[in-house]
């Protein structure tokens, strides 16, 4: 089975994330989960947003490739919510030896010239979504395509932007349950 590395959302690293850690590790995953945010969790996306803006991209980016370096030998998959999906994506599509790309609720920009040769990805995202609005989801996917990666993508009408965290009120249990069934068989073909 695949180790993966799995990055929290910009609530920090809630339980759900935790839960989700088993949920993978039950399937035989060996799956790791860094704290990008040093021990803070927060409860609304404006403290998520004020937290994320304070320590910066930049540097939350440098966190998770320390957290990933030790890890790439053995061909990673990455993971994550939100704001760790688009970490995530940017790990996986910078490291050739990657093995997948599991994206729940998030995604990120890309260099035009980016390779993702036959790259297994895998989105999961609320339909709409107000972090993910179609139109950027629709161009998303198209320069994914466009980068070689093999990319499904799994929209969930009506639920909200964190469907998945039991803990918050976007919190979907029908939507969650499917998403991460199909996750986890994604994962277990890698």
């Amino acid at each position: 089975m695949a180790p993966i590395l799995l990055l929290h959302s910009m609530y920090g690293l809630r339980p759900a994330v935790h839960q989700a850690a088993d949920r993978l590790r039950a399937a035989g995953h060996d799956v790791h989960v860094p704290d990008l945010y040093d021990g803070r969790v927060v409860d609304t996306p404006e403290e998520g947003i004020a937290i994320k803006e304070e320590i910066g991209r930049d540097e939350l980016l440098k966190r998770a490739v320390a957290a990933a370096a030790p890890l790439s030998a053995d061909r990673l998959v990455y993971a994550g919510f939100s704001l760790g999906a688009a970490l995530a994506q940017n790990l996986a599509l910078a490291d050739e030896r990657s093995r997948g790309l599991l994206l729940m609720h998030g995604t990120s920009d890309m260099a035009d010239d980016v390779s993702a040769d036959d790259l297994p990805v895998q989105l999961h995202v609320a339909d709409p979504d107000t972090y993910e609005p179609v139109d950027w989801l629709n161009a998303w996917y198209l320069r994914m395509r466009r980068a070689r990666a093999d990319v499904e993508v799994f929209r969930y009408p009506g639920v909200g932007h964190l469907f998945t965290d039991p803990g918050l009120p976007d919190y979907n249990a029908e939507a969650a349950e499917r998403a991460w069934t199909i996750a986890v068989d994604f994962l277990a073909d890698l």
